[in-house]
């Protein structure tokens, strides 16, 4: 996997920024069900893209992201440029991306998002749809520069994405809980929903403060890794929350006093 903090470092600051800004937006609004604001934050996504795209493809970045006058003829002249098989991902950035493009941006122009009186109101579908293709197009983007696995784009993607709450503390890379009264287990699964890639466990161990290390694998790890609220790569020593586990988290143990 790519350090998430040098992801598509070869971009200009100028769109590299806003790029990633536009795709955290999304993914903190869908993960807080705010369907609209991810929605919205899928238009700008599609611009700077767009704006990414076809300096690409030109050879000079514009200096800024910018809104193309038809997002529908502009894309469609991307995919008129001739190939050019020197350029690395050219087929994907001259065709795949502004394909995918073209229905993201749709769905804040006319499905109830941006404008009023469409005949669909933001909601849970569309919302997810706009997740998964921006998250797709942003690991392409990622495929592309980095010249990398479609696997490792995926798990950069995934990286970039942190789930921020007030009741997770971090400080010189060491994260609390700071409702003490918590039950560690319940530390250990808030904790891990903060983090968006794997954890060492001897980290989240440290960070639970629990009292032996064996018996925080084997009464916390492995039965969490069962019940699937976790991935426990036992070989590696590492940790991972899966869907479910968020799903118990956000459910449970936020909202609680």
């Amino acid at each position: 996997m790519i350090d998430p903090s040098k992801a598509l470092q070869v971009l200009p600051a100028a769109l590299r920024g806003p790029l990633l800004v536009s795709y955290q937006e999304i993914a903190r609004n869908y993960s807080e069900h705010r369907w609209e604001p991810a929605e919205l934050n899928g238009g700008k996504f599609s611009e700077v893209v767009y704006t990414i795209l076809e300096g690409a493809i030109r050879g000079t970045y514009a200096p800024k992201p910018s809104k193309p006058r038809d997002m529908v003829a502009a894309c469609r002249r991307l995919e008129s440029v001739p190939p050019d098989t020197a350029r690395v991902g050219d087929r994907s950035l001259r065709i795949l991306i502004p394909r995918i493009l073209l229905p993201l941006y749709e769905i804040r122009n006319n499905r109830g998002v941006g404008h009023v009186g469409a005949d669909v109101d933001p909601n849970y579908l569309d919302a997810t749809s706009v997740y998964g293709m921006a998250s797709w197009v942003l690991a392409e983007l990622i495929r592309v520069f980095h010249g990398v696995t479609t696997k490792e784009a995926q798990e950069t993607v995934d990286a970039l994405i942190e789930r921020k709450h007030p009741l997770v503390w971090e400080v010189e890379g060491i994260k609390r809980v700071l409702r003490a009264s918590m039950d560690k287990k319940d530390q250990a699964l808030v904790l891990l929903y903060s983090e968006p890639s794997w954890i060492a466990d001897n980290d989240l161990f440290k960070w639970v403060e629990y009292s032996n290390i064996g018996n925080f694998r084997d009464r916390v790890l492995i039965p969490f890794h069962e019940e699937r609220l976790i991935e426990y790569d036992v070989s590696q020593k590492r940790v991972k929350l899966s869907p479910t586990g968020a799903a118990y988290v956000e459910k449970n143990l936020l909202s609680t006093p």
